[in-house]
């Protein structure tokens, strides 16, 4: 059997001052066809897990393109149709094939593009023909689409959030594929919209036992698979939204019943998905009467992965301004800053322009004197799934109290390994302020002694009623009036 594997994508915030260029894609995640290198990338899970199955199963697999960029605003269109060219030249070149593996997001957003992956996979629906089986697996924060569900035969979607189970759905997404391809199974959709927006982290309840329970459900009475559709809050798409995805073995019927009762189900708890995050004053004094630490708080609205800058300094600012001291905070990024600390040294005592680089979601810059404590050439963390993920050159200074992780490249907190390799001890701290929506959770719970979710000024404020959206379908709830 002939199959291709490639991947295209990034989480789009269509509210982010920052625009998704070629050289983004380039710079976070841009191997050209058959260079994807001997280790799992997160972004390309099912062309890893077609790599590893390949000689076993005697396919001749083609790897394609994969480029992934770090979340931000719109791909611009020169962008995308580029990367879009590209990858199709490869596909092209590998025909005739008889199943396409893609990775992609599903929250892509370029100028012109509403839904780059529907556009996607409606190309390569066109060039392979009805028959072949064309498998993707996206990210919850999704906006599935009419053009994705009808362009591919199975759709899976990590389960977890924090995602941490990026390796396994790939794993499926093959295995289900080739049981396609086999003629064993003939997966049928449907979806369920439940006509709202919220976060839902599986942490804890109620998508915990949810996401057990659907688990469960998999494999037994002809359902193939199930993929709660999360949605991605700051895109401004007509197909942003929660749905319930559902794949039952040549039963539409079931496969509908199925999606409306998990959908309905998930409306029913929506009340409890909101993860109860408060403003920075509040945070800081429910974090300073733990009698022991490290408390850990998660600065949401300033997280990379979700689009935001990472260099604002409303929490950094705050902190001083109180004199709190073994205080840890990152990664906040300023390339500038960085650079300027590798110039004066390890050791060096310096003032230092900190932060607030890009906009008012930033903050101010703040100007503070500063000891660069360790430097670090190209710092990687571990990162979702166990998997590498870089920091670029980075700097660790010592701000008052504050040890502040400054970084080169825009990336959210995933492993406690960004601090600790900078010689930082996280037990010694009272509180670690991550640039973290939710990935941080994995590695960072594991050294806390509370979380606190910390909803301050930033590109990812919760307050999605201040935000213009104009193409989401409304009513919507979790969208300002509509919530009620």
């Amino acid at each position: 059997m002939r199959v291709f594997a490639g991947s295209l994508g990034t989480e789009t915030n269509t509210f982010s001052p920052l625009p998704t260029g070629l050289d983004s894609y380039r710079e976070s995640c841009y191997f050209p066809a058959g260079k994807h290198p001997d280790a799992p990338q997160f972004v390309a899970a099912p062309l890893w897990a077609a790599r590893r199955q390949a000689p076993a199963r005697g396919w001749t697999l083609t790897e394609g393109l994969v480029a992934f960029a770090g979340p931000a605003g719109p791909t611009t269109r020169v962008a995308y149709e580029t990367l879009r060219a590209e990858l199709l030249a490869d596909l092209q070149a590998a025909l005739p094939v008889d199943m396409v593996l893609l990775g992609m997001h599903g929250a892509m957003v370029a100028d012109g593009y509403d839904d780059c992956e529907g556009d996607l996979l409606v190309r390569v629906r066109s060039m392979v023909g009805p028959g072949t089986v064309i498998g993707v697996e996206v990210d919850p924060h999704t906006h599935l689409s009419r053009a994705m569900v009808e362009n591919a035969t199975l759709i899976i979607a990590f389960k977890e959030y924090p995602h941490t189970d990026v390796f396994e759905r790939g794993e499926e997404l093959v295995n289900l594929c080739a049981r396609v391809a086999a003629g064993e199974i003939r997966p049928v959709p449907a979806v369920f919209d439940c006509r709202m927006i919220s976060m839902m982290h599986t942490s804890r309840e109620p998508m915990r036992g949810f996401v057990d329970r659907i688990q469960a459900m998999e494999g037994h009475d002809g359902i193939v698979s199930i993929s709660p559709i999360h949605g991605f809050p700051w895109g401004d798409t007509p197909d942003m939204g929660t749905k319930v995805l559902v794949y039952a073995d040549g039963d539409q019927a079931r496969a509908a019943r199925v999606a409306e009762q998990l959908g309905r189900e998930i409306i029913g708890f929506r009340d409890r998905l909101a993860p109860g995050a408060m403003g920075i004053e509040q945070a800081i004094e429910a974090a300073l009467t733990e009698p022991r630490g490290p408390v850990v708080l998660a600065d949401t609205a300033d997280n990379s992965g979700g689009g935001a800058p990472n260099d604002s300094t409303f929490m950094l600012r705050r902190l001083l301004e109180r004199g709190i001291d073994r205080v840890a905070l990152g990664p906040l990024w300023d390339p500038v800053a960085v650079s300027i600390c590798f110039n004066a040294g390890e050791g060096a005592r310096l003032a230092l322009r900190i932060g607030g680089k890009i906009g008012p979601v930033s903050g101010d810059p703040l100007d503070a004197d500063v000891q660069v404590l360790r430097l670090c050439r190209s710092l990687v963390m571990t990162g979702l799934g166990g998997g590498p993920t870089g920091l670029g050159d980075s700097a660790l200074v010592q701000v008052g109290g504050v040890q502040v992780l400054l970084t080169s490249q825009r990336q959210q907190a995933m492993g406690t390994d960004m601090f600790t390799k900078m010689g930082c001890d996280l037990s010694a701290c009272r509180l670690v302020v991550v640039k973290s929506s939710q990935h941080f959770y994995a590695s960072y719970s594991k050294v806390a002694t509370r979380v606190i979710y910390v909803d301050g000024p930033g590109t990812l404020t919760s307050d999605l009623g201040s935000l213009p959206f104009r193409k989401v379908q409304r009513p919507k709830w979790g969208i300002g009036s509509d919530a009620t």
